[in-house]
C-alpha cells in the first residue's frame, strides 16, 4: 500500500464515496510524478542550445506544474465534487497541452520524452477519477 493511500485511508468518513481511496491515491501519485517531470523538463529546456525553439513548451510545462499542484491539493483534501471535477478537467487540459509540445521534442530531448509520458499518465489518471465522479 502506498503512503498516499495509507494517508487517505485515515479519513474517518470517505469524502469521495464514488471514488476509492486506491483510485484517489493513484491520481495523487500520478500528479506528483507529473509535477516533478514538467518542472524538471522546463528547467532542462532552459539549459538547451535551442531554448528559443522550446519557449512555448517551457511555458506549457510551467503552467502544467501549477495546475497539477493545485489539483493535487484539492484531491488530497477532498474538495466538493463540482470543484474537483473542474480542477481535474483543467489538469487534463494542462497535461495534454504540455504533452503536445514536449512530444514534438521527445526525439532529441530525453527530458521531453519522459515529461510527455508523465503528463499523459496524469491526464489518464485524472480522466479515470472524472469518470467515477460522473458515474
Amino acid at each position: 500500500m502506498s503512503q498516499t493511500r495509507e494517508l487517505l485511508d485515515t479519513f474517518a468518513v470517505s469524502f469521495r464515496p464514488e471514488v476509492s481511496s486506491e483510485r484517489l491515491a493513484a491520481v495523487i501519485d500520478a500528479m506528483v510524478a507529473c509535477e516533478e517531470a514538467v518542472t524538471t523538463c522546463a528547467a532542462a529546456m532552459v539549459a538547451e542550445d535551442d531554448v528559443r525553439v522550446l519557449q512555448d513548451a517551457i511555458v506549457r510545462d510551467l503552467n502544467c506544474a501549477d495546475v497539477v499542484a493545485a489539483g493535487r491539493r484539492l484531491v488530497s483534501r477532498g474538495a466538493d465534487a463540482a470543484l474537483l471535477s473542474s480542477m481535474l478537467e483543467a489538469c487534463v487540459m494542462a497535461c495534454e497541452h504540455s504533452a503536445e509540445l514536449c512530444g514534438k521534442h521527445a526525439h532529441h530531448h530525453d527530458h521531453c520524452r519522459m515529461c510527455s509520458q508523465a503528463t499523459l499518465r496524469c491526464a489518464e489518471a485524472c480522466r479515470e477519477v472524472l469518470h467515477r465522479l460522473h458515474g
